[in-house]
């Protein structure tokens, strides 16, 4: 990656409120919808579903802050990290789906089948607000 992409108001903004996002999530994993967050923790995930659902609320805080004060080449490599989380985190939505689990307001299989597609734009949104998807494109 040569110079680091500019971004503009929107981006930012996008990336400001994405921030916040992933800060208010986290924070959920650790307090308030903590067992929302365990029903979509898959059966195969080795560890135990609590230890899963605070390991990446901390991950999640992390991201979040990262977000909001990276810069720079940092910023995009923040921009692939996140979108390759939200790839990490997808076979939990699945999961939800599969198992028809209630969790978050997702109570009928057509809710949580269209959470699915949430995914992708997260990861999109991650890609684009951060500069990342300029960077990649500009190395190909």
């Amino acid at each position: 990656m040569q110079q680091p992409p500019h971004t503009t108001t929107l981006q930012n903004v996008a990336r400001g409120l994405l921030g916040t996002f992933m800060l208010v999530a986290g924070t959920g994993h650790l307090t308030f919808a903590r067992q929302e967050f365990q029903a979509q923790v898959p059966d195969f995930v080795p560890l135990d579903k609590d230890t899963t659902v605070l390991a990446s609320g901390v991950v999640e805080i992390g991201l979040g802050l990262a977000l909001l004060t990276l810069k720079g080449k940092n910023r995009v490599r923040m921009g692939i990290g996140l979108a390759a989380f939200y790839a990490a985190v997808f076979p939990g939505n699945i999961h939800q789906y599969t198992h028809h689990i209630s969790a978050f307001g997702l109570d009928t299989d057509a809710k949580r089948f269209g959470r699915l597609f949430m995914q992708p734009v997260l990861m999109g949104v991650a890609l684009w607000s951060t500069g990342a998807l300029n960077a990649l494109e500009k190395k190909s």
